[in-house]
Order: structure tokens, then sequence, then C-alpha cells
């Protein structure tokens, strides 16, 4: 027997017996009609109580097989690697539900006439009218709200990384985290606090001031961890070379971490597009076009949906609307996420590949 098939006999020995390749399909196949089959016989209805036992029959049956064929030390690797599946499965699967809900309900009354005229006299139990007024309300408060709060918030961020030190750091971080938890009906209360000492009438920037201090922290905590990623040779190196601090935080720190820090702004902005607490207390909503937030009651998205689905009671119309501006607002959150990518790829440093 020659050297060759010597070592490749020994190598297989080595190796031992191992499941197939499309061993995890057929054992999720054959879980699943288990699971469908003891769902039918216990009389179980939902779809989900059968898709959580085939998920435990998976889980289950890798185990056992890997077990008698592999033996005990690759089948706990097995199962571990089929509960990141099933964790995965059931992370992705509400939302794929939620996303076909809404699509599904909403292109019922979804076109160009829905997206470019308002309620005016229109009645909710009535068919007709749009969101043209939620629209530019929410476009309005949201980004005065990034303007303010994107810029205070990077800035709170590179000081507690560059410089921030001693008790005034802390006492920062400390208070950025407390806002991170706080609810969004608490910033409309301080807000309403506000207008009612200066006796104010509801208008669409205190929506946006409630707004902005819902998204600073979020804008702290992202960017604060995209600046401690940059790697400190850089920092030392234009230190070095005799750059004043400042400008090694413009031009070295930044643009390295401009990607990260985009995409925290956009999620920031994607958290406060929904939000319908501070919305209804401080704005107060109005079937009626209203491009000045700075004076007099707006609409806006959120605060829409709930109007229309709080009175939809018996009436079709203003729930098929309800729908159409909850995936308009989906659809909102998801172009600011491409922008975000796309403005993050052209703005990252070149990595030379």
């Amino acid at each position: 027997m020659s050297t060759a098939s010597l070592a490749d006999k020994h190598a297989g020995s080595l190796r031992g017996a191992s499941l197939p390749k499309w061993s995890p399909w057929a054992i999720a196949a054959g879980s699943l009609v288990v699971a469908v089959g003891i769902g039918l016989a216990a009389g179980l209805d939902s779809k989900v109580q059968w898709g959580l036992i085939a998920a435990i029959l998976f889980i289950l049956g890798t185990f056992g097989i890997a077990a008698r064929v592999e033996g005990r030390r690759q089948a706990r690797d097995r199962v571990a690697t089929s509960l990141v599946w099933v964790a995965f499965l059931l992370a992705v699967i509400p939302l794929v539900s939620l996303i076909w809900v809404t699509v599904a309900r909403g292109v019922k009354v979804l076109d160009l006439y829905f997206l470019t005229h308002s309620m005016g006299v229109v009645a909710d139990s009535e068919p007709g009218g749009g969101i043209y007024a939620a629209i530019i309300g929410s476009l309005e408060q949201v980004g005065l709200a990034t303007l303010i709060g994107a810029p205070v918030g990077i800035l709170t961020a590179i000081y507690l990384v560059e410089y921030g030190r001693g008790r005034l750091a802390k006492s920062v971080t400390f208070f950025v985290d407390v806002m991170t938890g706080i609810p969004s009906i608490v910033a409309g209360l301080f807000i309403l606090s506000l207008m009612l000492i200066f006796e104010m009438q509801p208008f669409g920037f205190a929506g946006s001031l409630a707004l902005a201090i819902l998204m600073m922290p979020v804008v702290v905590r992202s960017t604060e961890e995209m600046l401690k990623l940059v790697p400190n040779e850089l920092r030392e190196a234009s230190l070095a070379l005799g750059v004043p601090k400042w400008r090694t935080i413009l031009k070295v720190v930044l643009p390295t971490s401009i990607g990260g820090i985009t995409t925290g702004v956009m999620l920031a902005v994607a958290r406060i597009a929904g939000e319908t607490a501070p919305v209804l207390l401080l704005v107060f909503g109005n079937p009626f076009i209203n491009n000045n937030p700075f004076e007099g009651a707006q609409a806006s998205l959120p605060l829409y949906i709930y109007q229309q689905y709080s009175q939809s009671a018996g009436a079709n119309a203003a729930y098929d609307r309800a729908w159409a501006a909850s995936l308009t607002l989906i659809a909102f959150v998801m172009i600011l996420n491409m922008v975000a990518r796309g403005i993050a790829r052209w703005k990252a440093p070149k990595t030379g590949r």
C-alpha cells in the first residue's frame, strides 16, 4: 500500500464518522412533519405552537442523531448552531409577518392621490382624503429634531471620548444612560410643562424639541462607540506631526468613523420618526396643511395613524388609511436607512483593496 493511501486512511480514522451536509435540512423537515402531526392530534390550531414544537424537536433530533453518529462533543456543537438558527428564525418570522400584513393591507388605498391630498373636511368614516399634511408635518418635525439633536449628540460624544475626564464626564455619561431609557411621554410632558408656563399653544416645533430629547442619547451612545473604535495610533501619528488635537479630530478621527456615526444618526431618526406620545401632547394634529412648524397645530404620520385607527370602529375607510399610512412610514424609515448606507459607503476611508 502506498504512503498516500496510508495517509488518507489515517486521516479518515482521525476524522471519524460525520453527518452529510444535507442532514440539518432533513432533520428540520422531519421535525416539521412530526410537529404538524402532534398539533393536529392534540387539537392545536395555532401555527405558532406548531413552529415551537418543531423547533424543540429539531434541537433534540439534532443532538440525538449527531451524538449517535459523531459523538457527544460534536453533537453539542451542532446543538449550539441549531439554537442560533432557531433564534434567528424566531426574530425574523414576526418581522416578515409584520411587513407582509402591512403591505397587504396598506396597498388598498396607497396611491398618488393618497400621498398628495390631506383629510381636510373629509370625515373619518368617509373614503378619500390622504396623508400629505401628515407627511409635511413629520418631515419638518423630524428634520428640526435632527438638526438639534444630531450635532449636540455628536459633540457630546466627542467630548466624552477625546476630552472627558473627571466628575463632569462621569456625570454626563450617567445622565446619558438615564435619558436613553426614559419613556417618550416624559419628554413630551417636559416640553408641555414649559409650554404651559409660557402659555403657548400646540405647534410643530414643540414636538421637534421633545423628539430631539429622545434622539440625543441614542446619537451620543452610538457615536461614542464608533469613536472608540478608531485606533489610537492614528491619533498619535497625527499629533506627532504637530497637528493640533481639534484638527486631528476633524480630519482623522471623524472621517474614519463617519460611516458608523451616520448609521447611528439614522437609527436615532428612525426611532423618533414613529413616536406618537410627544406629538399627541404637543402638536395636537391638524387635518389641514400647515407648512409652518412654529405656529399652529400640525399633523404627523404616527399621530395620523393613531387617530385613524382609534376612529376606525365601523369605518373601513379609516382603517385602510391607517394601514396605508403605516406602510408609508415604514417606507420612509427604509429610505432613510438606504441613504445612510450610501453616505457611509461614500464617506468611508478607502481600504486599499
